[in-house]
């Protein structure tokens, strides 16, 4: 088969189809949420909150078996979405009252989240092979309901996040500041602690839980590496998510890996070589500068260079 008819079976299968709208789709969603999560130093939430998420696909798989549905997960989505969202407003309740710090409250969604999940499948009657398609995700078994519902809060998420930003970026960039110029700060962490749970289930399906950070984070370490404003930063983010999640999918149609880690390694090793590149590129433009640089701007040029010729 040539690389042609490759292409083209793989953009005429219904499945590739659903899988690249996917894909594209958390590759653009999850790094707008993750630059507000980096600026608030909170880059891990997403990880405690998508342990918290296989609780609630858990519990949700217990509740259709138990109604005799079928297939016997069909509960699972909504399941961990209920569960993401309780879990991020838990976290955020919890960090604000200062009770404890940032990092234990993650610590006890980590470890009480996964527990319960693996428990739960137990329960429930699930085969650690469900239990690993949940976390580290499986792109092929993207049906066309779970499409329409990763489409539907993939939106969401870019509405808020992208319609909210200044608001939302002074309030993770000063929370005195924003509350001092009147903007309702609480409402306001908790609608980026709602969209976040919202993003780890939109990326469950194509990542999985355990590796649904790193979509949302290494995108935006990316970026920084390149772009000197926040705005820059999203933007640039949220392409570089595309290039990765569009690329790893394709390249797993044609070699048999598994797509999520696939997509986490090249957002990695695209921070590595940008990371690598940066020096000599930031040498590069400084040479450049000082070449065309006057030294004394204030004074008239006693010498004209003009072209040969004129």
């Amino acid at each position: 088969m040539t690389d042609w008819q490759t292409v083209t079976e793989m953009l005429t299968s219904p499945l590739m189809q659903r899988a690249l709208i996917a894909a594209a789709l958390v590759g653009l969603a999850a790094p707008v949420i993750g630059t507000y999560l980096v600026q608030r130093r909170l880059a891990l939430l997403g990880d405690g909150v998508g342990h918290v998420a296989l609780t609630g696909v858990a519990a949700g798989w217990l509740v259709g078996n138990a109604m005799a549905l079928t297939p016997h997960d069909v509960l699972a989505i909504p399941g961990a979405i209920v569960a993401a969202v309780v879990g991020a407003i838990l976290i955020e309740v919890v960090r604000a009252r200062g009770r404890t710090s940032g990092d234990v409250a993650l610590a006890l969604l980590f470890y009480g989240g996964i527990a319960g999940g693996v428990l739960l499948i137990g329960i429930a009657g699930g085969t650690n092979a469900n239990l690993m398609a949940y976390l580290f995700g499986s792109i092929s078994t993207v049906s066309v309901s779970d499409l329409w519902l990763i489409v539907g809060m993939g939106v969401g998420v870019l509405v808020v996040g992208l319609g909210l930003r200044t608001a939302l970026f002074a309030v993770c960039q000063d929370e005195d500041f924003a509350r001092s110029t009147g903007l309702p700060v609480r409402a306001l962490n908790l609608t980026i602690a709602v969209v976040a749970a919202l993003t780890v289930t939109v990326s469950m399906r194509v990542v999985g839980l355990l590796l649904v950070s790193a979509v949302m984070i290494v995108p935006v370490a990316v970026a920084q590496l390149v772009a000197s404003s926040f705005g820059r930063t999203m933007a640039v983010a949220m392409g570089v998510g595309v290039v990765v999640c569009v690329t790893g999918l394709v390249i797993t149609y044609i070699r048999p890996l598994a797509p999520g880690a696939m997509i986490v390694v090249l957002a990695i090793a695209l921070y590595a070589v940008t990371a690598a590149l940066r020096p000599v590129v930031a040498r590069v433009r400084g040479r450049a500068a000082t070449a065309h640089r006057d030294p004394h701007p204030d004074l008239p040029d006693d010498v004209v260079l003009t072209k040969e010729g004129s």
